[in-house]
């Protein structure tokens, strides 16, 4: 607990110096707690700390955990950010606060016939393949623009891009270039920035990290 706590206030700690540095406000600043592969009782001590907004990679894990967790916790949110599966739409959108990883016209026409039949809409982020790496995930930067409009059309909250810059390579450029295609399609929301990077992420623009090994440690072998 005591820990989980230090860790917690050292993050935040580092996300406000790096607002102050780049003049932004703190509060635009949305930290993520990613929780993946890790249990139940390593994410208690965040929730007790006041950590309330956690991120989920694969969503038969998170629904292994996260039910249980909000019978005590009500007012904890849970984001998808990892790749989802056009076939697992259904219970995406029943169990997820947020969607960070909208990348393909299919996932787009899942995704809307699942909010339709559940009555609920999902604000979700358009994955950005900035690197230009398949594996990844991610709409091509060309797509971009069709891909968009086809969420539109479809009612989908659109809150903004994100993005997982290649490893080894300096991030910033890919953190500026999700910046600029943000505010080119006019979406206030940049989910960019991890442990190893999320304070260039904040000097570059960023509206939400997603820090899990600063905060946890390193992941279980899931």
């Amino acid at each position: 607990m005591d820990n989980a706590a230090t860790l917690l206030d050292e993050i935040h700690g580092q996300i406000a110096a790096a607002a102050k540095v780049a003049q932004r406000k703190v509060d635009e600043i949305t930290l993520i707690a990613v929780s993946k592969t890790h249990p139940a009782e390593a994410i208690i001590p965040l929730l007790e700390r006041g950590q309330r907004i956690f991120g989920e990679n694969r969503v038969q894990e998170a629904q292994s955990k996260w039910p249980a967790l909000r019978e005590q916790y009500p007012d904890a949110e849970v984001h998808l950010i990892g790749q989802l599966q056009s076939n697992k739409a259904d219970d995406a959108v029943a169990l997820f606060d947020c969607i960070h990883s909208l990348d393909r016209p299919s996932l787009v026409k899942a995704l809307s016939k699942a909010m339709d039949k559940a009555n609920r809409r999902v604000p979700c982020f358009v994955q950005v393949d900035v690197g230009e790496e398949d594996q990844k995930g991610g709409c091509a930067i060309s797509d971009l623009p069709e891909l968009l409009k086809l969420a539109d059309d479809a009612a989908i909250p659109l809150i903004g891009l994100m993005c997982v810059p290649p490893l080894g390579i300096e991030p910033a450029p890919f953190f500026a270039l999700l910046d600029k295609l943000a505010t080119d399609h006019g979406l206030p929301g940049r989910s960019m920035g991890m442990s190893g990077d999320f304070k260039t992420a904040v000097m570059m623009g960023s509206t939400h990290i997603r820090v899990g090994t600063a905060l946890f440690g390193e992941r279980g072998n899931q």
